[in-house]
């Protein structure tokens, strides 16, 4: 047994001294004592999706729509989760998705993320709509593995900076976030006619930029703050980028580029003949398009689509080490996960977020164990039956 799974045996021999688990390993039941913790504005926000939420509905129901078919006498006593993907070794195939605002979940928010994401060796990627900025993180990340999250604004000269402080800090991975251009209908927050960014809250990145701040005339303060926030929105996405706009990205980023939102083969390809380096096969978790194709649905033709000619990463719906191993059984490289920690987060700050990562790594390395696998690399379609 690894390091990773013998977190089973350590709860167990703490049990021993009546030492009970702080917070639910079933990292399912996470998300109903959020909701008790946070606010109903933050819960909702966090928790929310568009529209009726069919999507997010649709992300949990495909994953019950394939079971794993575990394999016998496979000499499973030797386990290796370890990957490396665009050039980042990982202790399992597993990242932190961009989350934005975190410190409407706890004070602390992306600074114990990091900590977090440090203290046990995973990739966090962090989000253009942070609470903090990339250096405060960054410095938090301390030797950890860290990617960053683009929204790409309008202003071509506020995405270059943002680029270019990312690489300075230490980002050595740029995932750009397609599929939120602008915001979508979302119920939950409309009804509390709340967005946190109009209260200045995830916009940290923005009004430290020297550009942003050139841009509305110096840094800002009390005093111009209302104008910074109306800057900020009228920057925050350009619906009018293309295809050929990727070669803005080559210009200003010499590392690996992921592009997140990709659901639809044609797009995979037209990312690989762009010279982008990974797709991420990602809805948004449901929260951009009301009734769209579920993320594991859409999987297997992307990676079909690029073959090896591209990483193929997953998000949007993982709760459970049994959801990675079906992720990975269809194509995907690693997967990002994003509201079980955001969660954990809420609850318990970064002891939280290391708990939802112990737990959930785990766990994936007993299902692949017990499933016949000793590496992700052995989970194939072979693995896994329709329902």
């Amino acid at each position: 047994m690894s390091a990773l799974a013998d977190h089973q045996n350590s709860i167990y021999l703490q049990g021993l001294g009546d030492v009970l688990p702080a917070l639910p390993t079933d990292l399912t039941k996470l998300e109903g004592l959020a909701e008790r913790s946070l606010s109903a504005q933050a819960f909702g926000y966090v928790a929310g999706s568009a529209g009726t939420e069919a999507t997010a509905r649709a992300n949990r129901e495909a994953f019950d729509r394939w079971r794993i078919v575990p394999r016998m006498l496979r000499d499973v006593a030797h386990r290796d989760l370890s990957v490396d993907v665009l050039g980042t070794a990982m202790p399992s195939p597993v990242l932190l998705a961009p989350i934005g605002v975190q410190s409407i979940f706890h004070p602390d928010g992306e600074l114990a993320v990091a900590r977090a994401a440090e203290a046990e060796g995973v990739p966090m990627v962090l989000s253009t709509a942070s609470s903090y900025t990339i250096e405060d993180v960054a410095e938090s990340n301390g030797d950890g593995p860290r990617w960053y999250q683009l929204y790409w604004p309008k202003d071509r000269d506020l995405a270059a900076s943002f680029m270019e402080r990312a690489k300075a800090a230490g980002y050595t991975a740029l995932v750009v976030t397609l599929d939120t251009f602008t915001l979508a209908w979302r119920p939950r927050d409309l009804d509390q006619a709340y967005l946190p960014f109009l209260r200045g809250i995830g916009v940290a990145n923005y009004f430290t930029d020297p550009v942003f701040q050139k841009a509305i005339g110096g840094p800002v303060t009390g005093a111009n703050r209302d104008t910074a926030i109306l800057h900020w929105v009228a920057n925050f996405g350009n619906p009018s980028l293309t295809w050929d706009d990727l070669i803005f990205l080559r210009d200003h980023w010499d590392g690996p580029i992921a592009l997140k939102g990709i659901q639809h083969p044609d797009d995979a390809r037209q990312a690989v003949d762009a010279g982008m380096d990974a797709v991420i096969v990602s809805n948004h978790g449901g929260r951009q398009v009301d009734g769209a194709v579920a993320s594991l649905d859409a999987l297997a033709t992307v990676v079909d689509a690029v073959r090896d000619q591209a990483t193929v990463l997953f998000d949007s719906g993982i709760r459970t080490g049994s959801d990675i191993v079906k992720a990975l059984a269809l194509g995907a490289k690693a997967v990002l996960v994003a509201r079980p920690y955001a969660y954990g987060l809420a609850l318990a700050g970064q002891a939280g977020v290391q708990h939802v990562l112990r737990c959930l790594q785990a766990e994936l390395e007993l299902t692949m164990a017990l499933a016949g696998a000793a590496r992700p690399d052995d989970l194939t379609l072979e693995t896994l039956v329709r329902a």
